[in-house]
């Protein structure tokens, strides 16, 4: 990536082996290769310390992961964590350990989060080790994909340029 380019990352999280915890790992296999130049794509496991050093050095970052509450199966949820902690009680199912809303706030304190972090949450149903991800979730993860592309593309500077 060229130094005078933004860091702009993509970071699906997940256990491709458990189910719908593959979600936000599908959605960086989706996205690998078709996104612009200025937006990496990274398949990352949830741990805490390396997901930490992945948006250090980003200056916007999507985040997608498999989330547990009340909500139907393959529903999207929305989070700009940047302007508001990620609510806990949708991802207290971490198979990661250390969960991804402790990592979030965890940079905001260490002045690591950047400055535009969106968290996308699909809702998930079949976490069993061994399982496909289920017809909502996948269904999910194509409706992410869109989102994502909408989001990332053109870069944020230069539709704010276009406007100036």
């Amino acid at each position: 990536m060229s130094s005078t380019r933004p860091a702009y990352r993509v970071i699906g999280i997940g256990n491709p082996d458990r189910g719908d915890d593959g979600a936000g790992r599908a959605v960086a296999q989706r996205l690998l290769g078709a996104l612009p130049s200025h937006v990496d794509v990274i398949e990352h496991s949830g741990e805490a310390t390396s997901l930490l050093d992945c948006l250090e050095s980003a200056s916007a970052a999507w985040l997608v992961d498999a989330c547990s509450s009340a909500a139907p199966a393959g529903t999207v949820h929305r989070f700009d964590v940047a302007a508001a902690p990620l609510p806990q009680d949708a991802f207290t199912l971490s198979s990661h350990g250390f969960g991804l809303a402790e990592a979030i706030e965890l940079a905001r304190v260490l002045d690591r989060l950047p400055s535009r972090c969106v968290v996308y949450a699909v809702e998930g149903s079949a976490f069993e080790t061994g399982r496909s991800i289920s017809p909502p979730v996948a269904a999910a993860v194509r409706e992410i994909c869109d989102l994502i592309r909408r989001e990332v593309s053109p870069a944020p500077e230069a539709r704010d340029a276009r406007h100036a």
